[in-house]
Formats: structure tokens, C-alpha cells, sequence
């Protein structure tokens, strides 16, 4: 995450001359970038949660399986080994959607430190241009 800069005072400035600049570049850093570092910081990451996929694959392989187990003669054996195809499918499809869902939060949170960082960039030149040193 990216963290706030420190700025140190380059005239002297009291502490509440610091707190008054620090609100006032709030604003401005928020009006050029367009990003509120507190909603940023404090929006929840998107999360997928992936589940159910190997019940529904071994309940739909069943079916499928004794549907044609019953053609051939024996829908019990077509049945379990529906299931057991149908547990397979179902255990792909959930690796599939945990990674799809690892790689949209990774997105989420790329977006985020580029809106932090851009946000901080115009806060340190807003209090450099008030006479502190900001690193």
C-alpha cells in the first residue's frame, strides 16, 4: 500500500500552520487527482468466492449417467460413474474461478496504488509549493 510522505516544515511553520496546509492540500490533491486516499484506503477489495462447482458437477455428471446407464441397462453404474466424471469437471471449474478471482483482486488492488500514488504526487508538490520538504 502506499503510504503517506512525510512532509517537513522548510520555514518554520507551527504546528497548527502544518495542519491547516496539510487540510488545504487534502482538498486540492483531491480536486487535481480526482482520488479521496481515505475512500481508496478504505474500499473493500473485490472478492469472488468460488464454491459449489464439484456438488453441481457430480449431481449433473449423475444425472447425464444414469440417463444413459438406463439406455444401457444399468443406470446405477451409469449414475456413479456420471458422478465421478461430473466431481472432475467440477473440481477444474473451481480451480479455474479461484484463479480468476486471485487475478481480479490483483487488478483491483494495481488500481488502487496507482490512484494512491497519483493522489500523494499532487499532495507533496501542493505542500512543497508551501515551503515544507516532502519525502
Amino acid at each position: 500500500m502506499v503510504q503517506k510522505p512525510v512532509a517537513y516544515p522548510a520555514r518554520g511553520q507551527s504546528a497548527p500552520v502544518q495542519a491547516r496546509d496539510d487540510s488545504a492540500c487534502y482538498g486540492w490533491a483531491r480536486q487535481q487527482s480526482g482520488v479521496d486516499p481515505y475512500r481508496v484506503a478504505n474500499a473493500p477489495v473485490p472478492v469472488i468466492v468460488p464454491g459449489g462447482e464439484r456438488v453441481r458437477g457430480a449431481a449433473g455428471g449423475a444425472a447425464v449417467g444414469a440417463v444413459a446407464g438406463a439406455i444401457g441397462g444399468d443406470a446405477g453404474q451409469g449414475a456413479a460413474t456420471g458422478a465421478a466424471i461430473g466431481t472432475v469437471a467440477g473440481g477444474v471449474a473451481h480451480r479455474q474461478h479461484r484463479r480468476q478471482a486471485a487475478a481480479l483482486s490483483a487488478q483491483a488492488q494495481a488500481g488502487n496504488h496507482w490512484m494512491l500514488t497519483s493522489y500523494w504526487q499532487a499532495w507533496g508538490a501542493c505542500m512543497t509549493g508551501r515551503g515544507y520538504s516532502v519525502r
